[in-house]
């Protein structure tokens, strides 16, 4: 009993019922105001936004905290990864094998988005009546894709980049080595120590996030779009447990192993909607279980700017719910250039805040076939479905980390089964 108490996933497990709860029963509380206007301050590169009711400032504090850490562990790993590979050949070929594998992952999250949606037909017979009554000027404005916007909002990748630069240069001076890298090892080794501190207070966040979303929504909205949102999260559990699964078992990994070992990172992002906020603690989690130091430094943040695997099922799914809420048919070829659109727009999500639904107006004033008022409909549920997108994606870039270490033979598995084992007898042990 003790040790079911001094666990931190118990606690989150709590908090994102007793958010429920609260957001359902008592929304008045969960949305009281505390503050005029949310706070937006930035510190350490990091933009922070700290909401104007109870449960938006619980949630965002924590998501702000915990993105204090994410600039300094992507730039300190990467950087100590690459001058422990001590080969920059290899580093072309880690960053390049990475890219390939997520084109080539959200290419078939794609296609499967679109076929469970044309053979479901969530859009079937769904009422319009709400596009009439909803003020979507916000998302109707002229949207199109911005290279430079997107790097300039997405500040890891920026982080990524600039860690990049600085492994290489430590790498051809490597007089310089042995005065940095011991200062950069001590930086990290209390970088992490204080982030596990900060993780204390997941379930804070997580009872923030989800009084939120139902108190500003409340489970009677979901009724009318259950049927979208049931092949949503559908759509994503065949995707992790068909492609993810084939992807892990290619190296003789289960995908429930692998689930069940990074069970409390989940909770966090099911209760935060945020994949952000178990993004540092998900890159100790890999080289826990024997990926290698230096694969997880360069995929890990490379895959939260470019393998979006949730993000890209949904934002293929709503397009063809709208097309068939409106009754527009979709030519082979306007569902070819919807797919190549997507796979560009797609890209322009990481790292903002509600970006999938700015994403989806982009593609939709792009394509000019779909009306853009069909927005209307999803601002209610779009909240719920963020869950799902932010663990699909969150898994998605666990599973491309833990396949290209093994495809570079740089992953351990005996490390892998001391970690699963323990994790196992830690759950026995609860029961």
């Amino acid at each position: 009993m003790k040790k079911i108490v001094t666990n931190l996933t118990f606690w989150v497990l709590i908090s994102i019922t007793a958010g429920i709860l609260v957001g359902h029963f008592f929304p008045r509380v969960a949305l009281q105001p505390i503050l005029a206007h949310p706070i937006k301050t930035w510190f350490l590169g990091q933009e922070m936004l700290i909401g104007s009711s109870l449960s938006e400032f619980l949630s965002g504090v924590f998501i702000s905290l915990v993105k204090l850490f994410i600039g300094p562990i992507i730039f300190l790993t990467i950087t100590l990864g690459i001058v422990s590979m001590g080969n920059l050949k290899k580093v072309g070929r880690v960053g390049a094998k990475s890219l390939l594998y997520f084109e080539v992952v959200s290419t078939f999250a794609l296609l499967i988005g679109i076929a469970v949606a044309v053979v479901i037909q969530p859009g079937h017979g769904v009422d319009t009546t709400a596009v009439k009554t909803t003020d979507i000027s916000k998302f109707t404005q002229s949207h199109h894709f911005d290279w430079w916007k997107f790097f300039k909002e997405n500040v890891t990748l920026q982080v990524l980049i600039a860690a990049l630069f600085s492994g290489i240069f430590l790498s051809y001076y490597k007089e310089r080595q042995w005065k940095i890298i011991p200062i950069m090892q001590w930086i990290s080794k209390y970088v992490f120590r204080a982030l596990r501190i900060v993780m204390l207070l997941a379930p804070i966040g997580a009872f923030g996030g989800m009084a939120y979303t139902i108190g500003k929504y409340g489970i009677d909205t979901l009724l009318p779009l259950a049927k979208l949102m049931g092949t949503v999260y559908t759509t994503m559990i065949i995707f992790i447990f068909g492609v993810l699964w084939l992807i892990l078992r290619s190296y003789q990994i289960s995908i429930l192993q692998f689930l069940r070992y990074i069970r409390q990172e989940l909770l966090v992002v099911l209760g935060t909607s945020s994949s952000e906020a178990a993004l540092p603690s998900l890159m100790q989690k890999l080289e826990g279980m024997g990926c290698s130091k230096s694969v997880v430094g360069l995929v890990v943040p490379a895959g939260y700017s470019f393998n979006l695997d949730g993000t890209t099922i949904y934002l293929s799914m709503c397009m063809i719910f709208l097309a068939q809420v409106f009754h527009v048919h979709l030519s082979l070829g306007q569902v070819i250039s919807i797919i190549g659109i997507l796979m560009l727009t797609s890209k322009g999500a990481a790292g903002v805040t509600g970006s999938g639904f700015v994403v989806l107006a982009t593609t939709l004033t792009t394509i000019k076939v779909i009306p853009v008022e069909g927005l209307a409909m999803l601002i209610g549920v779009d909240r719920f479905m963020s869950e799902a997108r932010a663990i699909t994606n969150f898994i998605g870039n666990g599973v491309a980390t833990v396949w290209i270490s093994n495809n570079e033979k740089e992953f351990d598995r005996e490390k892998m089964d001391e970690a699963f084992n323990k994790q196992k007898s830690s759950i026995d042990n609860k029961q």
